[in-house]
C-alpha cells in the first residue's frame, strides 16, 4: 500500500533544502563531490597545504603533495562523473564541464547538498584564517553557509563591477544635471535672490544661503571693494544697528556713540570710502524728501541705499489699523523714486525683523509680530507691484527675518537683534555688493559665470574633435565587425570560424581616452565653474570628523586578505598606507577640520607620510635597479602630472594651485639628479666595495647641505606682528612675511619657473608647501639606504609569521615606537598656536612616521596582512587628492557641491561615489596615455618629448597673452 505523496508547503510554511532541490537518494549519498563543491574545497585545502606542501601527507582530500592533489583533483572529478555515466567518450559533457554545471541546475544542486551531509565536519572556509584550536567547530550547516556566501559573493562580483559603477555614475550625472536645469529654469538662476531671502544656521553662528558661499570679507577686502564708494543707510534704530556692524568691517574699532536719534557719518579718507547713517524712524514725508533729493540730476547719488522702518509707526500710533492704512500710502509714494534711483544704484529694502514679546518692555508692547508681519507684506506687494510690466529694481532685503527668528532669544530688549545677528547681515550685504567686484572663491552667491578664456576655447575644440574622431572609429569598426561577424554554411549546416579581430589602434585609443577625458573634463566644468550644482560652505563639528573615520576604519578590517610578500613596506603595505592616509585627508577637507589645531598637527604628518614614500619609493627603484634612462623618468613624470596639466587649463588654474604635483614632482627630479649625478652608484656597484656605501651617504650629506642652505638663505620667515595687509601671507602662517629675498625665491622667480610656482604673483606659498616639509623626503632616501643594506646582509627576518628582529629587540623597538607615536600625539593635541607647531613640524614629522613603520612591520603577523580595502583607494590615491578640489568639494576647496539639496548625507554619498568612479576612470585613462605617448623606444621617445616641448611653448604663449588682455 503506498503512502500519497506529502502536500506542497504553504506560502508561510519555511523551505527546507530538501523543498527546492527535492529528495535525497542513496546513489547521491555515494556519488563523489559535485562541480559547485570545487571552490569549498579549494579555500578549504589552502590552510592546510603548508603541512602536507613537502612531505606528502594526508592533506585537505587526499594524500600527497599539495600540488600533486591540485593537478589531481579535475582527474578525480572526471573519474567519478564518469563511473555514473555522465561523462561521454569526448570526457566533455554532463556536470563535470562548465557548462553542465550551468545548465545542470537542479540535479546538480541536490548532488551538492547529499554530498556536503555526508562529509565531516571540518574547519570553515572564513575569510579570515581560523586558529587550529577552531579546526573542529564547523558543522555541515555552516559550510553550506559559506560556500553560499563564495556564491554569491561571485555573482556580485559579475553583476556589480567597477565598470558598471561607472555607467551608474554617468547615469546619476545626467539625471542630476537634468534636475538642476529644471530647477534652475523654475526657480530662477540669480544667486543673490537666494542669497537675500534664504538660508539656514550651520551650528550657532555660521550662516549658510541657498545654493550658493558666502565670502567673510576681510578689512583690505572691504576697503579694495568700497574705493570711492558711498553707502547710504536710511531708517530707525535697527537700520542703524545695521549700518555699525557693516561700518566694523571697514573700521573695527569704530565705536557707537553719539546721539542714537540723529544722523551718523562715517568716512575714511584713505580708502575713500563714505558710509553715512540717515536717522528717519518712520516711512513719512520726511524720508520721501531725502529720497527725492538723490533722484535729482544734479545731485551725487549713493551707490548702495538701504532703507526700511515700521516699528516707531507701530509703537506712535498704539498699532492702530489708521497707522497701517497710513504706511501703505506713504510707502507707495516712495517706491517710484526708489525704483528711480535703482536704476543707476542698489537699493535694497529692509523687512522689519521679528520680536521676542516676552522681552519687550511696557511701552513697546503694542509691537507684535503680527503688526509686524502685516507692515512686511504691505511693503512688498507694494514694492513689488511698483513696476506693471517688468521686474521690480528695488531688492527685498528678507533674510534678516530669517536670522532673527534663530537669535532674537538672545536679544537684551526683545526688540533689537544681537551682535552676532547684525554681523550677519551687515556680512551678506558686503556680498552682494562686492562679489562680483572682488570675485573672491568662496563667494559664489552673487557671481556670474566666469567667461571662457582663449585657452579654455582651444580645450574644448580638441576635446570636440576627439569625441568626434573616436565616434567615427567606433562606427568604422562596427561596420568591419559586422562584416566578419561568422555565417552558417548552407551546405554542412555548420558555422564558420570567427575571424580574429585586429588589434586596436594606438590612435584609437588615444582618441578613446580623451574622449572619455573630455566628458570628464564637462563634469569637471559644471561643478565648479558653470553654477549649475549648489555649493555649501564648510561647518567643522568633532562628529563630521571623527564618525566617518570609525566607518572606514572598520571597513579597513573587515576586508582585509594576507600579503603576496613580507617585506617591510612591501607594495600592498604602501598601497594600504597611501589609502586610509587618502581616505583621513577626504574627511578632512570635506568637514573644515582644519580649524581644530590637533588634527590639523596629524595630517600635517599624513602629507609628509606620502613625501616620505616619494624619497623610499624612488630611492629604493634608483638604487636596486640603476635604471637612470629617460624612459623612466618621462613615465613618472607623465603620471604625476598628466591630469593637473589638464585642469589648469580647463579649470584655469596655475600650477600652483595643486601644490601638492608640483612638491612631489620637484622631490621626484631632486631624487634622481642626486643619484643620477656622477658618480652614479647602484647597490650592484656598492656590493663589490664598501667604498661606494661611504659615496652615497656623501651624496646624502650634500643634499641635506642644499635643502638647509636654501631654507636658511631665504632670511627665514619672521613671526612677529605685522600689518595683515602689509604684505603677502601664508594661509596657516597668519603674521609673517618674508622681510628679503633669499636663493629660493630667486631661483622659482626666474621665468619660465615662475609660471610654475607662482601664485598671485609670489612664491610665498610654494615656499610655505616647501619649507613646510624639507627634510622629510631626505629621511625617506635614508630609511630605504638603511633598510636594503641591512636587509642585504640578511640582519631582517622578514618570514611569514616572523617578527622583524630577535624577540627582546623587537619588544624593546616596538616599546620605543608606542612611546613615541603617543608623545607626538601628545605634543600636537597640545599646541596653541599653528605658526610655533609648523616651525617644528619639518624636524619631529619624521618620529611618528617611523614609528608607524616600526608598529606596522615588526610583528611578523601584521607584516603578512594587509587591507584591500584601503590598497585599492591607494592605487588611485593621487587621482582621488587632485579631483577632490572641485568634483566632491566646491570653490577649489574652500566649500562643499552639493548634487541632493537638503539631505547632507545622500548628498555625501551620492557626490563620493560619483567622485570615486571618476578618479579610477582616469587613473585607468592616464595609464593607457602613458604607454602611448611615453613610448620605450628613445629615438620615437624623443620626438614625442619634442612635440611635448612645443606644446608647452605655445602654452606658455597663449597664457602670457592672456594675463595681458586680463591686465
Amino acid at each position: 500500500m503506498s503512502l500519497p505523496p506529502p502536500p506542497p508547503p504553504a506560502a508561510g510554511d519555511p523551505v527546507t533544502p530538501e523543498d527546492s532541490l527535492g529528495s535525497v537518494t542513496p546513489e547521491d549519498w555515494a556519488t563523489g563531490p559535485p562541480l559547485q563543491a570545487q571552490p569549498l574545497l579549494r579555500q578549504e585545502a589552502k590552510g592546510k597545504e603548508e603541512e602536507g606542501e613537502e612531505t606528502g601527507v594526508q592533506g585537505a582530500w587526499g594524500k600527497g603533495t599539495a600540488e600533486q592533489r591540485r593537478r589531481g583533483w579535475g582527474e578525480a572529478a572526471e573519474a567519478a562523473a564518469a563511473e555514473e555515466g555522465q561523462v561521454d567518450a569526448g570526457g566533455a559533457a554532463g556536470s563535470a564541464s562548465p557548462a553542465g554545471a550551468a545548465g545542470g541546475g537542479r540535479e546538480g544542486w541536490r548532488r551538492l547538498l547529499a554530498w556536503l551531509r555526508r562529509r565531516q565536519p571540518q574547519c570553515c572556509p572564513c575569510a579570515a584564517p581560523l586558529p587550529r584550536s577552531a579546526a573542529h567547530c564547523c558543522h555541515g550547516g555552516t559550510k553550506m553557509a559559506a560556500l553560499a556566501y563564495n556564491l554569491g559573493k561571485r555573482e556580485i562580483n559579475h553583476y556589480f563591477s567597477v565598470r558598471s559603477a561607472k555607467v551608474l555614475a554617468l547615469v546619476a550625472v545626467l539625471l542630476l544635471a537634468v534636475c538642476h536645469l529644471a530647477s534652475r529654469r523654475y526657480r530662477g538662476n540669480d544667486s543673490c535672490e537666494y542669497l537675500l531671502s534664504s538660508g539656514r544656521f550651520l551650528g550657532e553662528k555660521v550662516w549658510q544661503p541657498h545654493s550658493c558661499m558666502m565670502h567673510k570679507y576681510k578689512i583690505s577686502e572691504a576697503k579694495n571693494c568700497l574705493v570711492d564708494k558711498h553707502i547710504a543707510f536710511i531708517g530707525d534704530s535697527r537700520i542703524r544697528q545695521l549700518f555699525y556692524s557693516f561700518v566694523k568691517i571697514i573700521n573695527p574699532q569704530f565705536k557707537e556713540e553719539g546721539n542714537k536719534h540723529e544722523n551718523i557719518p562715517f568716512e575714511d579718507k584713505i580708502a575713500s570710502v563714505k558710509v553715512d547713517f540717515l536717522w528717519h524712524p518712520e516711512v513719512n514725508g520726511s524720508m520721501k524728501q531725502c529720497i527725492k533729493v538723490w533722484t535729482e540730476d544734479s545731485v551725487a547719488k549713493p551707490h548702495v541705499i538701504v532703507a526700511g522702518a515700521a516699528t516707531w509707526s507701530i509703537k506712535i500710533h498704539n498699532g492702530s489699523n489708521e497707522a497701517l492704512s497710513q504706511y501703505k500710502m506713504n510707502i507707495t509714494s516712495i517706491a517710484p523714486l526708489l525704483e528711480k534711483l535703482a536704476k543707476t544704484s542698489d537699493v535694497y529694502w529692509v523687512l522689519q525683523d521679528p520680536v521676542y514679546e516676552d522681552l519687550l518692555s511696557e511701552n513697546r508692547k503694542m509691537i507684535t509680530n503680527e503688526k509686524i508681519d502685516a507692515y512686511n507684506e504691505a511693503a512688498v506687494s507694494i514694492l513689488n507691484s511698483s513696476t506693471r510690466n517688468s521686474k521690480s529694481h528695488v531688492k527685498v532685503f528678507s533674510v534678516s527675518k530669517l536670522i532673527a527668528q534663530e537669535t532674537i532669544m538672545e536679544s537684551l530688549d526683545g526688540l533689537h537683534l544681537p551682535e552676532s545677528s547684525r554681523e550677519t547681515s551687515a556680512m551678506i550685504l558686503m556680498n552682494v555688493y562686492c562679489n562680483k567686484i572682488l570675485k573672491p572663491v568662496d563667494g559664489s552667491c552673487c557671481q556670474p559665470r566666469p567667461p571662457l578664456t582663449l585657452i579654455q576655447k582651444l580645450a574644448a575644440c580638441f576635446f570636440t574633435l576627439s569625441i568626434v574622431g573616436y565616434l567615427i572609429f567606433y562606427i568604422i569598426h562596427r561596420n568591419a565587425h559586422r562584416k566578419n561577424k561568422p555565417c552558417t554554411d548552407l551546405e554542412s549546416g555548420e558555422e564558420k570560424k570567427n575571424i580574429i579581430n585586429p588589434p586596436v589602434s594606438p590612435l584609437e585609443i588615444f582618441l578613446q581616452s580623451f574622449c572619455k577625458l573630455g566628458l570628464i573634463m564637462a563634469y569637471f566644468y559644471m561643478c565648479d565653474r558653470a553654477n549649475l550644482f549648489m555649493k555649501e560652505n564648510k561647518f567643522y563639528t568633532h562628529s563630521t570628523f571623527f564618525i566617518p573615520i570609525i566607518y572606514i576604519l572598520v571597513l579597513g578590517v573587515f576586508y582585509n586578505e594576507n600579503t603576496k610578500e613580507t617585506k617591510v613596506l612591501n607594495r600592498e603595505q604602501t598601497d594600504e598606507w597611501k589609502g586610509w592616509m587618502q581616505l583621513v585627508i577626504l574627511i578632512y577637507h570635506i568637514s573644515g577640520a582644519s580649524t581644530f589645531l590637533p588634527v590639523y598637527m596629524h595630517i600635517r604628518v599624513l602629507v609628509a607620510a606620502y613625501l616620505f614614500q616619494t624619497g623610499y619609493g624612488h630611492f629604493s627603484y634608483f638604487w636596486v635597479k640603476g635604471d637612470f634612462g629617460i624612459h623612466r623618468v618621462c613615465q613618472v613624470l607623465f603620471r604625476l602630472n598628466f591630469l593637473v596639466v589638464v585642469l589648469c587649463i580647463v579649470m584655469d588654474r596655475p600650477y600652483q594651485f595643486y601644490y601638492f604635483v608640483p612638491l612631489v614632482t620637484v622631490w621626484f627630479m631632486v631624487i634622481y639628479v642626486t643619484l643620477a649625478l656622477w658618480p652614479q652608484i647602484t647597490q650592484k656597484k656598492a656590493n663589490g666595495n664598501c667604498l661606494w656605501h661611504f659615496g652615497l651617504l656623501l651624496k646624502l650629506a650634500f643634499l641635506l647641505l642644499c635643502i638647509c642652505f636654501l631654507a636658511y638663505s631665504q632670511t627665514s620667515l619672521m613671526f612677529r606682528n605685522v600689518p595683515k595687509t602689509s604684505a603677502p601671507s601664508f594661509p596657516d602662517f597668519p603674521d609673517c612675511q618674508i622681510n628679503k629675498k633669499g636663493a629660493f625665491e630667486k631661483i622659482f622667480s626666474l621665468w619660465p619657473l615662475s609660471k610654475c610656482f607662482e601664485l598671485k604673483g609670489n612664491v610665498y606659498e610654494w615656499w610655505f608647501r616647501w619649507r613646510l616639509d624639507r627634510y622629510v623626503v631626505f629621511h625617506g632616501m635614508l630609511f630605504a639606504f638603511i633598510y636594503l643594506a641591512l636587509q642585504k646582509r640578511q640582519i631582517l627576518s622578514e618570514g611569514k609569521g616572523e617578527p622583524l628582529f630577535s624577540s627582546k629587540i623587537s619588544n624593546f623597538l616596538l616599546f620605543i615606537s608606542v612611546v613615541s607615536f603617543l608623545t607626538y600625539s601628545i605634543w600636537a593635541s597640545s599646541c596653541k598656536n599653528k605658526a610655533q607647531c609648523n616651525e617644528l613640524h619639518p624636524s619631529v614629522s619624521v618620529v611618528q612616521i617611523l614609528a608607524f613603520i616600526l608598529i606596522r612591520n615588526i610583528p611578523g603577523y601584521a607584516r603578512s596582512v594587509y587591507s584591500s580595502f584601503f590598497a585599492w583607494f591607494g592605487k588611485i590615491s593621487l587621482e582621488l587628492f587632485i579631483c577632490q578640489y572641485h568634483i566632491w568639494l566646491a570653490a577649489d576647496t574652500r566649500g562643499i557641491l552639493v548634487l541632493i539639496p537638503g539631505n547632507p548625507m545622500l548628498n555625501i554619498i551620492v557626490s563620493t561615489f560619483i567622485f570615486v568612479c571618476v578618479a579610477h576612470e582616469i587613473s585607468q585613462i592616464t595609464n593607457d596615455l602613458a604607454q602611448i605617448i611615453i613610448p620605450k623606444d628613445n629615438s620615437s621617445l624623443l620626438k614625442r618629448l619634442a612635440c611635448i616641448a612645443a606644446f608647452f611653448c605655445g602654452l606658455l604663449i597663449l597664457s602670457s597673452i592672456q594675463d595681458k588682455s586680463r591686465h
